[in-house]
């Protein structure tokens, strides 16, 4: 499988979960996509909850919905920060009304939830959010991945050799 020409945002805060954002940058890499690690702007360097640092390669402002194919959006607490920032909400939402492939993994749906983009659909997500997702109109299925549309979603790190494999198939 190859995703040559094809653009890839990961969007990252501060306390990401480490592996959510490290594994998909790399799987990705690996098949020739272009992935760009986007942040809010916050901070120069963004560090994960176990402390691993990320430079960003650009800033939300500085991407429009039209330089990428897909996003994806790591879990951790920093998913509650990226929901703070209301490009970052504007993106999401113009990203999964334009069709873009969006996954997200673990506490990821929480900005699909502030993006107003979960009615009707079927999702997934770390257990702790569960209800907030069903309150936003989603149905909750709690497997390893969901696929609904546009939409890839996860529920931990362990999902994350299923959850690659879905982004690559569905952007490819």
């Amino acid at each position: 499988m190859s995703l040559k020409n094809k653009k890839i945002i990961i969007l990252v805060e501060n306390q990401y979960q480490d592996l959510e954002l490290w594994y998909p940058l790399l799987r990705l890499k690996e098949e020739n996509a272009r992935v760009l690690v986007v942040g809010t702007g916050t901070e120069r360097i963004y560090k994960g909850k176990y402390g691993y640092p990320v430079e960003p390669d650009k800033d939300i402002g500085q991407v429009k919905i039209n330089d990428f194919d897909a996003i994806i959006i790591p879990g951790g607490w920093a998913p509650d920060f990226l929901r703070r920032h209301q490009q970052v909400v504007l993106l999401v939402r113009e990203a999964f009304y334009s069709g873009k492939v969006i996954a997200a993994i673990c506490h990821g749906p929480s900005l699909l939830v502030s993006a107003q983009v979960l009615k009707g659909k079927k999702i997934t997500c770390f257990m702790a959010i569960k209800d907030d997702v069903e309150s936003a109109g989603a149905k909750f299925e709690d497997k390893e991945v969901v696929v609904d549309g546009n939409l890839i979603t996860s529920r931990k790190p362990e999902d994350l050799p299923r959850f690659c494999q879905e982004i690559i198939k569905k952007i490819k």
